[in-house]
């Protein structure tokens, strides 16, 4: 079993992109993975924009990403990059947070003119920070997840793709849990 830190920056409460990290965080348990969520927005805003390196929360964050094993990283895309929010965190770990580790980048966005926004826009950015492993990625157009008031419906086609990046990742994490479970 693989420890997984699923990161959601979105700015939002109820967002696309916070549902579509809960159907992968819903799947990659299925698969014997124990999952830990973290939502940017809840961090103190005043830490993230004043550059607080030493705040207890950026430092329980960054904590969290080292003690990970794989890393998912989800996002709206905003302008064709991921948001200002996950920047904000992303720019106070430390250099090398995802040394050794697995990640596997979503986005969401509503536009196809946006696909790219993963390779162009945040997989450089996850190298630079050492990540081992960037596995496929995908974007997910917003008009395929219908969000509710406490859950979304993923359009059938998009959650399938979700699914077969979901389980290459966890194919490529480290340890015995890489050996899928027969799910549906």
């Amino acid at each position: 079993m693989a420890a997984i830190l699923s990161v959601s920056g979105s700015p939002s409460a109820v967002s696309r992109t916070a549902h579509l990290l809960r159907h992968v965080t819903s799947r990659l348990t299925r698969h014997g993975h124990e999952v830990a969520t973290l939502d940017v927005r809840t961090l103190p805003a005043d830490a993230l924009l004043g550059a607080d390196f030493h705040h207890p929360a950026i430092v329980e964050a960054a904590a969290r990403f080292e003690h990970a094993d794989g890393v998912v990283i989800g996002t709206p895309v905003y302008k064709a990059a991921y948001s200002g929010l996950l920047k904000a965190l992303l720019d106070l770990l430390p250099q090398y947070a995802l040394a050794g580790k697995t990640v596997l980048p979503l986005a969401t966005g509503g536009s196809t003119a946006h696909v790219l926004a993963i390779d162009y826009a945040l997989r450089p950015v996850l190298s630079s920070m050492g990540a081992a492993h960037i596995v496929q990625g995908r974007f997910t157009l917003d008009r395929d997840i219908a969000v509710g008031d406490e859950r979304a419906d993923i359009d059938p086609a998009a959650a399938d793709a979700l699914d077969r990046v979901t389980d290459a990742f966890s194919t490529a994490l480290p340890g015995p849990a890489n050996i899928l479970a027969s799910t549906a």
